[in-house]
């Protein structure tokens, strides 16, 4: 049940850093989904750090603030890598 939520959480982080992220975006669903995935994980971790009580799966309120942001340098980092390659094809 934990991966459901984890799912669930991904696509709204993954959805509200694309939003928060100015320009058009080129990827897929699924690349959103895991780079929301693996923000809130992030966000997890970070906000585990710095409040020992919860459990990296718990998302309070400053670890979905860090999931979000770290979505949104995700989502740029990996069209840095996938633009730098369509615009060198193209030339």
């Amino acid at each position: 049940m934990q991966i459901l939520g984890l799912i669930v959480v991904g696509l709204i982080i993954g959805a509200l850093a694309r939003l928060i992220k100015p320009g058009k975006q080129r990827l897929s669903l699924l690349a959103t989904l895991l780079l929301g995935v693996v923000g809130a994980i992030i966000g997890g971790l970070i906000g585990h750090l710095f409040n020992e009580n919860t459990s990296i799966w718990e998302l309070n309120v400053l670890g979905f603030i860090i999931a979000v942001v770290a979505a949104v340098l995700l989502i740029g980092v990996a069209e840095g890598v996938s633009g730098g390659r369509s615009r060198g094809a193209v030339r």
